[in-house]
């Protein structure tokens, strides 16, 4: 997979704990955020995504991360996403933070397509990854 899409996030004074370093949880949101505008920038809005091909979503279904250096308030990182694989209805997700050109975080997402059930609108169901999503994050 070689779409990437980089953006730049000041730390702002809400994203810090007592001690001045970005409180973990807050990254978790950059990256929910982040790979909403990676599907935005490849061409597919949420408003796409639910009108186009019928689905409800993409929730996460696991997330970690590897933390190499903090930020505080008022620095400047880079998010660089991309999605690394795609499956039927599954997709990976990674996120690297820099902060100036050292690598501050690597993140990692596993993320599901749904839709709903067709025999019961009240349940969701795994959706197939769209080919014309994966050609787009294929060749960027």
């Amino acid at each position: 997979m070689t779409f990437v899409h980089r953006r730049d996030v000041q730390i702002q004074w809400g994203d810090c704990d007592p001690a001045n370093i970005v409180y973990y949880p807050r990254y978790f949101e950059m990256f929910d955020d982040s790979t909403s505008i990676l599907f935005e920038a490849a061409g597919f809005s949420k408003q796409d995504i639910v009108k186009k091909y019928g689905l409800v979503g993409i929730p996460m279904v696991d997330t970690r991360a590897k933390f190499h250096i903090a930020s505080t308030h008022g620095d400047w990182i880079t998010i660089e996403s991309r999605v690394e694989s795609v499956k039927r209805s599954s997709f990976e997700v990674t996120h690297k933070v820099f902060k100036g050109e050292a690598l501050a975080i690597e993140a990692f997402e596993t993320r599901v397509l749904v839709g709903r059930h067709p025999d019961d609108p009240s349940r969701l169901k795994s959706a197939p990854m769209p080919e014309e999503m994966v050609a787009k994050f294929a060749k960027g």
